[in-house]
């Protein structure tokens, strides 16, 4: 199931903006200070690296996604999540105009 609302939460209002302009997200914390964000990559061929480990869930649009040390690109389209390790990277294309909405879970 795709997640539609978030109850309980404190926003950042100004969005983090990456790889001019192409990823665009907003930060959000839970009261038990579990962080998040939501945004959107527009169309692109992106390499993001991770700290924390981070599950991708996607709530609109589509993206394939390749993990460092694969060859293989994976796709992943509305109520669809991957898993990215920690300290790692992996690329990510989005290819429709409607990009690719998101929800970045954290640890």
């Amino acid at each position: 199931m795709t997640t539609e609302k978030i109850d309980n939460i404190s926003v950042a209002t100004k969005a983090s903006v990456y790889f001019d302009g192409k990823c665009i997200s907003h930060g959000i914390t839970f009261a038990d200070g579990t962080k998040k964000s939501v945004g959107v990559i527009l169309p692109a061929t992106l390499t993001f690296s991770t700290g924390a480990p981070e599950i991708m869930e996607c709530v609109a649009g589509a993206c394939e996604y390749k993990l460092a040390g694969s060859d293989a690109w994976v796709k992943s389209s509305a109520g669809e999540k991957f898993s990215i390790p920690g300290n790692s990277k992996f690329d990510i294309r989005v290819e429709s105009a409607e990009g690719y909405h998101y929800i970045c879970h954290f640890g």
